[in-house]
């Protein structure tokens, strides 16, 4: 339950604590004091989009904060764990804020937080109903969640094995239309990856081997030339067989060397220039030796072999061109092509293993369907009976509410079944769907009787609603309110009203005071015992909180309430 919900800045509220606890709580005031600013700040709370409108103004950003008493132990607790949250014992800690340029920031157990896990943990903590949920109980999808609902966990399961078969079934059907709709284009598709591939294979490039073949044309291209430079470096390196005996590298340096070792036991200086001069002779000798090597390795043939790397780097062109990465995009398109290929050239295998499972799914989704509907059938008689027996207590003593189930056209993700709710009024009326007949006042009543019937089977710990009484008075009001207070006996409720007959039977009273002084409003809250509830709810009666009449009158009514209250506890 909600212990303590504190508001600051938001909407005309400038700062207000509310006291909430168990039973039955009554917010009224005076009409733009903010009462509905309550209920916003606990949709806020609940993870409802943040709207910036709702700060005061002048101000940087509304606040709200709400304490809550839960079980340790709970799916709630174990969610706000998950979110990086705690609480402290049994008190869990809810926060948002909403600045004026309408960023939000959500504070769960302490700790900063989406505000999509305030939404996670709003059904298992409060249910909201306003007036707006009076309009949606017309839509055919509100009057089928409320039956199922009531069915319990028994149709909640069965809908969920349901929900799973009808999503695979959907995504096997869209995979398989696909498939039969584009068979054509994608054995076109087939047919040019296999000559791409085919190419590619032909081909047979290497990696770097474009590179490769460049560097051989150009040794290629140039090969006379690096002959002659070659055949001219060795002569001048090393002439040993040159008829001409014409001076070269090797010799000069032997000669050096001999010049230098004749007087070198004359200086201790000479003998390591003998030792260089003479490495440096080895040296020569060896790339003397290479030269040789490599004049000998030099193609006899070159013209032909050119012809040969051309041709081949061509061709290596010619495919390179095809692709916007070049050959190594060729290259990497033989493994991703071949895959490709494989997807397609299995079409007809998947086609038909798709058929298969699309097959039966559709046969599970019919089977789950039709259990579902046996579940909702059995559940709408009970539902209807129950919520009959509600009304009586409610001031509609001769109505009755069916439930109809009928087939729709194809299946849903909730299964076939089309639900209407059908109001009969009193006896010999013909019932008629509450989407088209039912006035306000009807639809708050029917509201309430059902989720006071849901409550039994799905309870939910918190309940609030904003002006459930729209539309009622007089002595339908007194029956509503006195239905609320028994369905606090089970639950909290939280009831923003302008009734004084709904407001006697609360057990804690708020009333939201607006004060003005000329240019800015701001409300705030008060807990209204004795004589100032009293005069509140003479207010609520007749306008008038300090008349005697309204007084007399406020006080029988809060009299009835609390000879209610003690008959209901004995």
């Amino acid at each position: 339950m909600i212990d303590e919900l504190f508001i600051r800045d938001l909407g005309v509220i400038a700062e207000a604590t509310l006291p909430l606890g168990p039973g039955f709580t009554a917010v009224t005031g005076e009409t733009g004091a903010g009462k509905t600013m309550v209920v916003t700040a606990l949709g806020l709370l609940l993870g409802d989009r943040a709207d910036a409108g709702t700060v005061r103004q002048g101000q940087p950003q509304s606040f709200v904060q709400g304490r809550w008493v839960i079980d340790p132990a709970s799916a709630v607790a174990d969610r706000v764990r998950d979110a990086g949250g705690d609480l402290d014992g049994p008190e869990l800690i809810l926060g948002r804020s909403v600045s004026s340029e309408g960023r939000s920031r959500a504070m769960v157990g302490g700790r900063g937080a989406p505000a999509s896990v305030l939404g996670d943990l709003r059904n298992d903590l409060v249910v909201v109903h306003g007036q707006s949920d009076q309009v949606r109980l017309r839509s055919a999808a509100a009057q089928r969640d409320a039956l199922d609902r009531f069915a319990g966990p028994e149709l909640a399961a069965m809908l969920g094995d349901y929900q799973h078969a009808f999503h695979r079934w959907q995504a096997n059907q869209v995979d398989l239309d696909r498939l039969i709709t584009e068979r054509d284009l994608r054995a076109r598709e087939a047919d040019e990856l296999r000559a791409a591939l085919t190419e590619i294979e032909t081909v047979a490039p290497q990696p770097g081997e474009d590179a490769e073949l460049g560097e051989r044309a150009e040794r290629l291209g140039n090969l006379e030339e690096l002959r002659l430079a070659a055949e001219q470096a060795r002569q001048l390196v090393s002439a040993e067989d040159n008829p001409d005996n014409a001076p070269d590298v090797v010799a000069l340096l032997e000669a050096a060397r001999r010049a230098l070792d004749r007087v070198a036991a004359h200086d201790v200086a000479l003998p390591p220039l003998v030792a260089a001069i003479s490495n440096a002779g080895f040296v020569v000798a060896d790339i003397a030796a290479e030269l040789s090597s490599y004049l000998a390795g030099l193609d006899a043939d070159g013209a032909r072999e050119l012809e040969i790397v051309q041709e081949r780097r061509a061709e290596l062109g010619i495919l390179a061109r095809k692709y916007p990465g070049g050959l190594e995009e060729a290259i990497g398109f033989l493994d991703s092509g071949s895959a490709r290929l494989l997807e397609l050239d299995s079409d007809s295998d998947r086609i038909e293993q798709l058929s298969a499972e699309a097959e039966a799914d559709r046969k599970l989704v019919t089977d789950l369907a039709a259990a579902l509907t046996a579940l909702r059938r059995a559940a709408a008689v009970q539902l209807g009976v129950r919520v009959t027996a509600e009304l009586g207590a409610l001031a509609m003593p001769d109505a009755v509410l069916l439930v109809e189930i009928e087939a729709g056209p194809e299946f849903s993700v909730t299964g076939i079944d089309l639900v209407r709710l059908l109001l009969q009024p009193h006896a010999g009326a013909e019932p008629r769907a509450l989407a088209r007949g039912a006035s306000g006042g009807e639809l708050s009543r029917v509201m309430l009787a059902i989720e006071v019937v849901i409550n039994a089977t799905d309870p939910v710990p918190t309940f609030v609603f904003d002006e459930i009484d729209a539309g009622v008075g007089g002595a339908a009001a007194i029956e509503i309110g006195r239905r609320l207070a028994r369905l606090a006996e089970t639950a909290q409720v939280i009831v923003v009203t302008h009734l004084a007959q709904v407001a006697a039977f609360a057990g804690n009273h708020l009333s939201v005071v607006k004060d003005s002084d000329g240019s800015v409003t701001a409300s705030s809250v008060r807990q209204l015992l004795g004589d100032d509830r009293a005069a509140e709810m003479a207010r609520l009666l007749s306008g008038l909180p300090d008349s005697k009449s309204g007084l007399e009158h406020a006080r029988e009514l809060l009299d009835l309430a609390q000879s209610h209250s003690r008959l209901s506890k004995k």
